[in-house]
């Protein structure tokens, strides 16, 4: 008897609908399972005979052939184990073969529970908007697939509560999880480091609000222990809270990499993302045998933070030029192409040297001149020029170290930025821009409009910088971000003056 049930595969961020073909046939006992599945496919084998047996269901004793449709389309992962199941009851008559047009997803254990499974969230949205209105998924990932509105969810624990269930005649769907789909408000949406606690680095505290206005990358310089990494940890304090459309965005990503915490499946904040020094090219932007996302992609919408800047790889560090530029990663393999969104504000954090101390007034620099050239040599010129604030970050004095806290809080520095992104919002209403980083050259030349006199600085920042073309379209952009948290339409020349001195250190 031929049956036919229905899961999906992740294809990069979105899935694909597979058909789970099962016939069984008189003949020897065998178990083949066929249309390109990866090694954890072909080991449901085993999972799937010991669940059907050890929950008090009976294993068919004869040919047993699954197909997993497309049969050119890469299998991976164990999330079939259940259809596989579903499928041979259903084949061998053990269960109604009718399942309502439901999907069917997890991981099964030797007992028959339902595991946890990565990619659930895509997976379900891609059968919703395959016309798919109901789906069976393991209860750790109910909370994840209830996100998907328009699906009716059934949380199973086990394949003999499944099965129990169908032999009942119950319809599938009618789980709800009202407070997954509901972000947390703005107010919790908070940091271990509030900017307040930074005493001194005013200058830095500036460039850190006028990066999160409007998503621009950011480059800290500074002696060690002078408060890069702090500085850049406040950084998600002042951000504004993730729109709906991003939290699901974002949940996608980290629901197939297998980071979605299932007692919380929307991520509501920002993510912040800080990788060691020593990861690789597929650990950065992604990649692998089946392509997974990388760092970038984890930080969308977000921080991506590289602490110790120059101690990256150097063919590390050119491999997000692209996605700096781009806003997402393309990745190529033999199987196939994927494409992860990747729109990360960069924040990088390094010494002026290889000791620490060049330009430091009270500490010696121990390092030869050819030794700095070499250690700032490190990150290249296309990668400084896609860096749209350059900040100097200096040893603190004990007076201000001493002293009592000075400047804003990060909610009052939030509440400015929150008005700067929402005078975005309005202006890139109908697009798919968020922010000022976002613009390309039309917007550029449609909303950075200078006056007069910001005209003339404009043309002798050029001449006496030698500004890239990229980076002139930044520092439009970088001063338009200034204007709109001075609540002005037309950029004049103090905006464009601070937005040019942000690039001093990346034009030296």
């Amino acid at each position: 008897m031929l049956t036919k049930v229905n899961t999906c595969a992740v294809v990069g961020l979105d899935g694909a609908i597979v058909d789970v073909e099962v016939d069984i046939s008189p003949g020897l006992p065998a178990f083949t399972v066929v249309g390109l599945p990866d090694a954890a496919v072909q080991e449901s084998r085993e999972r799937v005979r010991a669940a059907i047996r050890n929950s008090g269901c009976e294993f068919p004793m004869q040919r047993i052939t699954v197909n997993l449709a497309p049969a050119d389309l890469r299998k991976e992962g164990p999330a079939y184990d259940l259809p596989i199941a579903v499928g041979i009851l259903a084949s061998s008559g053990q269960i109604e073969s009718n399942l309502g047009g439901a999907v069917l997803l997890g991981e099964l254990s030797l007992e028959g529970q339902l595991r946890h499974t990565d990619g659930v969230l895509p997976m379900v949205g891609t059968a919703r908007d395959a016309g798919y209105r109901s789906a069976v998924v393991p209860r750790v990932n109910a909370p994840e697939a209830a996100l998907v509105q328009g699906v009716g969810v059934l949380a199973a624990d086990s394949l003999r509560d499944l099965v129990g269930r169908l032999r009942n005649g119950e319809a599938i769907g009618g789980y709800e999880a009202p407070q997954a789909r509901a972000a947390a408000p703005p107010e919790s949406v908070e940091a271990a480091v509030d900017l307040a606690d930074i005493r001194g680095q005013e200058h830095a505290k500036r460039a850190i609000e006028v990066a999160a206005a409007g998503a621009h990358n950011v480059l800290m310089s500074g002696p060690p222990g002078s408060g890069k990494t702090l500085l850049a940890r406040a950084l998600p304090s002042v951000l504004p809270p993730m729109e709906a459309e991003e939290a699901l965005q974002a949940s996608r990503i980290y629901s197939i990499a297998g980071l979605l915490p299932g007692d919380a499946p929307l991520i509501v904040r920002r993510p912040f993302r800080a990788p060691h020094h020593t990861i690789s090219n597929a650990g950065l932007v992604g990649g692998g045998r089946m392509p997974k996302p990388g760092e970038v992609s984890l930080a969308h919408r977000g921080v991506l933070f590289l602490d110790e800047l120059p101690e990256f790889g150097h063919a590390v560090l050119e491999v997000l030029r692209q996605p700096m530029e781009d806003k997402i990663v393309t990745i190529s393999r033999a199987q196939g192409t994927v494409t992860y969104p990747a729109n990360f504000m960069l924040i990088g954090a390094m010494n002026p040297c290889h000791c620490g101390n060049l330009g430091d007034p009270h500490k010696q620099c121990a390092c030869s001149a050819s030794m700095v050239s070499r250690y700032q040599k490190r990150i290249s010129g296309p990668l400084l020029d896609r860096m749209d604030i350059s900040v100097e970050v200096p040893r603190v004095q004990y007076d201000k170290l001493a002293g009592a806290p000075t400047g804003d809080t990060s909610a009052v520095v939030r509440e400015r930025v929150v008005a700067a992104r929402e005078r975005q919002s309005a202006r890139f209403e109908g697009t798919p821009h968020h922010a000022n980083a976002d613009m390309g050259p039309a917007e550029v030349w449609e909303w950075c409009k200078l006056d007069a006199a910001a005209s003339g600085l404009a043309k002798a920042a050029m001449e006496r910088m030698h500004l890239s073309a990229r980076a002139f379209h930044r520092t439009l952009k970088l001063a338009r971000t200034i204007a709109d948290l001075a609540d002005t339409d037309e950029i004049g020349a103090p905006h464009l003056a601070e937005a040019i001195q942000y690039r001093q250190r990346a034009e030296e």
